[in-house]
């Protein structure tokens, strides 16, 4: 990679509803390099694109996300939350999304399996994104989870497909030499920007891996992560994180 690559964290969700259609769009109006979104399942076993449980956002309190089946889902206003003048969009599934995309831009998907969720469905979650994503192809596509088992299961099952590792806030440098020697198959981790040093990017270089960050949204943000020479910056606001790459480039080649 010669450059930090720009990725917008969910579409531009801050311009359209998240994980819809039109955010997805409205991103790509812009020169990003790629795009994260979130995958869950409904009732009935369809991998969808939604990054929390429950509903409340879309006028259902109380109620998760696999309460419903697919086309319950569908009949639903998952824009509503973001404008009550926004154009009605139901839920969009994984394989829309990527019928529609792959071929735009690269992705990373999350894959979202938490402990309140089975480890069965953890696994039918697995196997459809990878099925669905097919073929590897470089990273132009990678998988992410904050479950590490998750992982594991889904190296098991597509042995040469990019596999991200997403820490949390509390995870350490040391946390990321265990998870490296115990799981070298990662392709890479993705931290909070809030956390990544450069003690955290020497490891990951000297191993080889791909550098990803969330969520840079301040100019400060955006700026730190630039500065570490990350693979890839998450961002809310990514047509301001791609003006400040701009910029930092132009004075790096005027020095």
């Amino acid at each position: 990679m010669t450059k930090t690559m720009i990725f917008a964290h969910r579409g531009a969700n801050r311009e359209a509803a998240e994980n819809t259609r039109s955010a997805f769009d409205r991103a790509l109006e812009y020169p990003i390099d790629g795009m994260e979104t979130d995958v869950q399942l409904s009732r009935d076993e369809v991998a969808v694109l939604w990054h929390d449980r429950l509903l409340g956002k879309v006028g259902f309190p109380g109620k998760h996300i696999d309460d419903f089946d697919h086309a319950q889902l569908q009949a639903m206003n998952f824009a509503a939350h973001f404008s009550s003048g926004a154009k009605p969009e139901g839920i969009m599934s994984l394989k829309e999304f990527l019928d529609a995309y792959r071929k735009r831009c690269r992705l990373v998907i999350e894959i979202k399996n938490r402990d309140w969720e089975s480890p069965s469905r953890h696994e039918i979650k697995v196997r459809q994104t990878l099925v669905m994503a097919g073929a590897v192809n470089g990273d132009a596509i990678m998988v992410s989870s904050f479950n590490l088992a998750s992982l594991v299961y889904a190296h098991q099952c597509a042995p040469e497909f990019p596999l991200v590792y997403n820490f949390e806030a509390d995870q350490t440098v040391k946390d990321a030499e265990q998870v490296l020697a115990a799981q070298p198959f990662l392709h890479g981790l993705c931290l909070p920007i809030a956390t990544l040093d450069d003690a955290m990017v020497w490891l990951l270089r000297d191993h080889g891996k791909c550098i990803a960050v969330y969520t840079c949204n301040s100019d400060a943000e955006i700026n730190k992560a630039l500065e570490l020479g990350v693979d890839i910056l998450i961002s809310d606001v990514p047509q301001k994180a791609l003006v400040i790459r701009s910029e930092f480039e132009n004075r790096n080649n005027h020095r």
